[in-house]
């Protein structure tokens, strides 16, 4: 049994095909998805979604968005969305360290919720990559 996937960012869909079960970074936690599931809408954060098919599995790093649920179909609507394996980590690093650096001085015009969700993401980056690293996609 397969469940039809469609990862899309604002600029072009990223991804389109059958997988055998969806990973994904919800609100809540992550969760597995596989054909048959229950409906679901959620919001996604900061993370790493996995499309494991019969070939392998595709790995994606979303910035946050909306995953449908249906039994034989997965949607997401990523806010942004990019191959995990196109993630610069040394970015990852600066993003962190200038979101860390924001929380620390805490100016009069500081949007701490901006700067927790830029660290979020930092780490959710470094993360992925980390986790690719270890699976031996990257080196």
């Amino acid at each position: 049994m397969r469940i039809r996937v469609q990862i899309v960012d604002p600029e072009a869909p990223l991804y389109s095909g059958e997988a055998e079960m969806v990973f994904a970074p919800a609100e809540l936690g992550e969760v597995g998805i596989t054909p048959r599931h229950a409906p679901l809408l959620t919001r996604l954060r900061p993370g790493e979604v996995r499309v494991r098919h019969e070939g392998g599995e595709d790995s994606f790093f979303v910035t946050g968005g909306v995953l449908e649920v249906q039994p034989y179909a997965v949607t997401i609507l990523a806010d942004r969305a990019v191959r995990s394996i196109e993630l610069d980590e040394e970015e990852a690093r600066r993003a962190r360290q200038r979101a860390e650096e924001r929380l620390s001085q805490k100016a009069a015009d500081f949007d701490i919720a901006h700067a927790e969700a830029e660290l979020a993401e930092a780490v959710a980056r470094l993360r992925a990559i980390e986790r690719l690293r270890k699976h031996g996609v990257l080196k």
